[in-house]
């Protein structure tokens, strides 16, 4: 035989053997993990299934191997932050920017009742006189936020890059009174700033400050959400955002979603997204290294004979490598096949996959559960989170669980303490944080 028909003879093999393993695929940096939480499902009827989209960045061995980073830090300099609130935002500034070197670059930005800015985009060589006019930042005024953003938005533009991590840090403590001021305006603006490969970090101090508002300019822009209630806490965050800043190796991920063979997305969990028809659209902003960045779409699968399989969606993931500096795409199809046997259903359950959509479902609950309680009816809100409790506590069972029978407390406790009025400002504060942490698997 000769070397051409010996060549073939083994491709053809690893051909077959590829195009059999499509739920796992690989793309210079990103790892792309297609999971069904019931791989082996009922025979005979229709039936709601939960598919994860897992989204894996790979581990970078140094720090040298690190992207460069672009960083607007806009400080609320109001009233309101005189005092420690000032001087330790100074102070966690500063030594946040102690671990840039000479390929970042820096600007910070203030506002209060006008704009200014502190220290114009500039490359980190010299750091000292970026120190010292952090330094002199003094709070006095009202809170222009949605023009401070902007402005932090101008000072990136200068250097903007989409093969570098471009981002706005916003720290605030108080309600935006000055120009545009609701959820929905800030939301807006987030999902503009997105488009332009900028996201927006934002950290919210003490018990003053619309958390709705800040959840959404972050979520909109796929950014990092804090709320913390004491200014010492701050340089922490700030140390935690840093380093989330110069672990990103990839930006810019469109998901799209098609199911195929009659089965119909119901609703993303964890995600905002479109769905039109067979199809669901999302994107993400960023993704780090060595982390997970998943989303669960539930869909409803028509009623097949045991014995069947049947293919339920096609994904695909367009992104920019930062390794590589190009783009590049990941695919994959999820399967599932049809049994008349309850104990062969139960076995193939896929747990981790399983365990990531209660945790979703149960986050939807306490969103559920805090637009309940705005509304003044704490005894509704708390059946929504008692209800979550019931299914966190079964599936912790089932599944053998710590982490879903850790949130069943977690969800009995809020319960716990949705009636104290004096306490529901702090209360909402942690739960919009926890959520919002939860529904994008930030690790901070």
């Amino acid at each position: 035989m000769n070397r051409t028909a010996t060549f073939y003879r083994w491709l053809l093999p690893a051909m077959l053997l590829l195009a059999a393993l499509p739920l796992l695929a690989r793309a210079q940096d990103v790892t792309l993990d297609l999971s069904l939480a019931t791989p082996v499902m009922d025979a005979g009827a229709p039936q709601k299934a939960f598919i994860k989209i897992g989204l894996d960045g790979f581990e970078r061995s140094g720090l040298r191997e690190r992207i460069a980073a672009n960083v607007a830090i806009v400080l609320d300099k109001s009233g309101s932050m005189s005092g420690d609130k000032i001087a330790n935002a100074r102070e966690a500034a500063i030594m946040a920017i102690g671990r840039l070197d000479e390929r970042d670059i820096v600007s910070v930005v203030t506002y209060d009742s006008r704009v200014e800015v502190v220290v114009p985009a500039t490359r980190l060589l010299e750091p000292e006189p970026i120190y010292r006019a952090i330094r002199r930042i003094s709070a006095g005024g009202n809170t222009a936020l949605f023009a401070g953003v902007s402005k932090g938005a101008r000072e990136l533009r200068k250097f903007l890059d989409r093969n570098q991590v471009n981002r706005i840090i916003l720290l605030s403590d108080g309600l935006a009174n000055v120009g545009p001021q609701s959820p929905s305006e800030l939301g807006r603006l987030g999902q503009s700033l997105a488009r332009e490969g900028i996201s927006v970090t934002t950290i919210g101090l003490g018990l003053g400050y619309n958390e709705d508002l800040m959840t959404q300019l972050a979520g909109y822009s796929d950014g990092n959400h804090a709320f913390v209630e004491n200014a010492q806490d701050l340089a922490r965050i700030f140390q935690y955002e840093f380093g989330d800043v110069m672990s990103v190796v990839a930006q810019d991920l469109s998901i799209e979603i098609r199911c195929l063979n009659g089965v119909r997305p119901l609703r993303l969990l964890g995600r905002d997204g479109e769905v039109i028809g067979d199809r669901v659209r999302t994107r993400l902003n960023q993704l780090h290294s060595a982390q997970e960045k998943y989303l669960v779409l539930e869909v409803e699968v028509p009623a097949q004979p045991a014995g069947t399989r049947l293919e339920l969606a096609e994904v695909q993931i367009d992104y920019a490598s930062l390794a590589t500096q190009r783009p590049a795409r990941l695919g994959g199809r999820v399967q599932a096949s049809f049994s008349d046997s309850q104990a062969e259903v139960e076995q193939a359950i896929d747990r981790p996959a399983l365990e990531a959509a209660v945790e979703q479902v149960a986050n939807e609950y306490s969103r559920e559960a805090v637009e309940r309680r705005d509304l003044g009816d704490v005894e509704g809100a708390r059946q929504i989170l008692e209800k979550s409790a019931a299914l966190l506590g079964e599936q912790a069972d089932a599944l053998s669980s710590p982490r879903l029978e850790a949130q069943e407390q977690e969800a009995l406790k809020d319960a716990d303490e949705l009636s104290s009025e004096e306490d529901w400002g702090r209360k909402r504060k942690e739960l919009r944080e926890r959520q919002y942490k939860r529904a994008t698997q930030q690790t901070y």
